[in-house]
């Protein structure tokens, strides 16, 4: 979307080259964290997919531990933490 739309410079795009400067605004911030470039780069589909598994799981059955791998629940236990925390600042 970026990239259609010649955004990927002014938005300090992780996949292309930047030039090293001093400080920078940040580009994204919330719940106390702020970085510099666009998040995207940083998103692997992997990454993508144990989310929406996560929700998807979350919605139909809760979430079973029984039938995941160690990668998945170390994933869904830090994507149910950070769900109740952002629950907790919308309160």
């Amino acid at each position: 979307m970026c990239r259609r739309s010649g955004l990927e410079a002014k938005r300090r795009c992780g996949r292309i080259d930047r030039p090293a400067s001093g400080t920078t605004r940040p580009v994204w911030a919330r719940g106390g964290v702020a970085i510099d470039c666009c998040p995207r780069s940083y998103i692997t589909v992997e990454s993508e997919c144990l989310v929406e598994d996560f929700f998807v799981r979350r919605r139909a059955t809760g979430t079973m531990f029984d039938d995941l791998d160690a990668r998945q629940v170390e994933a869904f236990v830090i994507l149910e933490q950070a769900l109740a925390d952002e629950m907790s600042r919308r309160s």
